[in-house]
């Protein structure tokens, strides 16, 4: 049990690490190739691996959609191809300063599942945690606007990617909490895994092929797909297999609780890589992060006293019920 801990907890490491790295590998990337084919191309590799690893884990019998094809699609379309197309286009859009924006963003995700679930299931969060909800906002816009918020209200050149990068965040918010409901009918983090990328890669391929026709983009050269391929490797092995799946089991491990905590790794990667880059980072960037951090932090430690409190009750009333039965 120990060593499963201790794997699932390296695994939640190396996949905020590895999404803290995607941002700023991806903005280098975006010198040489759109954002629609650098997603397609990273995916289309992610989808083969992990169908032979399932596979080979599970046998055939695990492609089986057993009735939930509809959902499987949706679920993969809100990750594959709202989030990743959404994100990357947000982020070249807003050019050097989107690394750090869609950084900041993915590191909101779990105060915006908090927000979802609210408006959703009427799950009320408690008073500190909608307090830190608004600190984690606050470090947000302060990152997104650099402190200017007037003229960041007033440039619709600055919104509207501004806008494509949140809307995308919620889509990876909403397929992640598929998984969940995928989990308590005994799929396994692989096979969900697989199913929804294989399913939400095709429709992001339809898309990317309708954006071509339109002329937005065209089908990258020989010389680009050279250039960029380290990059795309990079994105297949660690943001891709390693964090989607290794992330899904180390929070089954270790649990969600702890898990959020290793999100707090994926700002501060991104702001250390933009540094030894010697990319512009403002002061408000700093300043955001640190929110962002103390707003996650904060939140998690008292949700472990939380619990802490209503264990013992909860132990309780188990033990009266078994005297009464």
């Amino acid at each position: 049990m120990k060593n499963n801990v201790l794997l699932g907890t390296f695994l939640c490491f190396i996949s905020s690490i590895s999404w803290g790295a995607m941002f700023p590998v991806a903005n280098h990337a975006f010198q040489h190739i759109d954002p629609f084919y650098f997603t397609i191309f990273r995916y289309v590799f992610v989808s083969i691996i992990l169908i032979v690893w399932l596979l080979w884990k599970e046998g055939r019998q695990a492609f089986r959609f057993e009735g939930k094809g509809w959902l499987l699609w949706f679920f993969g379309t809100m990750a594959f191809a709202v989030y990743n197309l959404l994100i990357f286009w947000g982020q070249d859009l807003l050019g050097n300063p989107g690394t750090m924006v869609a950084s900041i963003m993915e590191s909101l995700m779990p105060m915006i599942s908090i927000i979802i679930a609210w408006i959703l299931i009427r799950q009320r969060p408690k008073a500190f945690t909608l307090f830190c909800v608004f600190i984690g906002f606050v470090g947000a816009m302060l990152v997104v606007t650099k402190g200017d918020f007037g003229a960041f209200f007033t440039a619709t050149t600055d919104i509207i990617p501004s806008l494509l990068i949140f809307v995308a965040v919620i889509g990876w918010v909403v397929y992640t909490m598929g998984g969940s409901r995928f989990s308590k009918d005994g799929w396994s983090a692989l096979r969900y895994s697989t199913l929804s990328c294989l399913l939400g890669t095709a429709t992001a391929a339809v898309i990317v092929l309708g954006v071509t026709l339109s002329g937005y983009v065209a089908f990258p050269t020989v010389e680009t797909m050279v250039l960029t391929s380290p990059h795309i490797a990079f994105m297949v092995i660690f943001p891709g297999v390693i964090a989607l799946v290794g992330w899904n089991y180390g929070v089954s491990v270790i649990t969600p609780l702890n898990g959020l905590l290793f999100l707090n790794f994926v700002p501060v990667t991104t702001l250390i890589i933009q540094i030894f880059q010697g990319a512009g980072v403002t002061v408000y960037d700093y300043i955001g992060t640190i929110f962002i951090i103390v707003s996650l932090l904060s939140n998690n430690i008292y949700l472990r006293l939380q619990r802490r409190k209503t264990e013992p009750q909860e132990e309780f009333h188990g033990r009266i019920q078994e005297q009464v039965s």
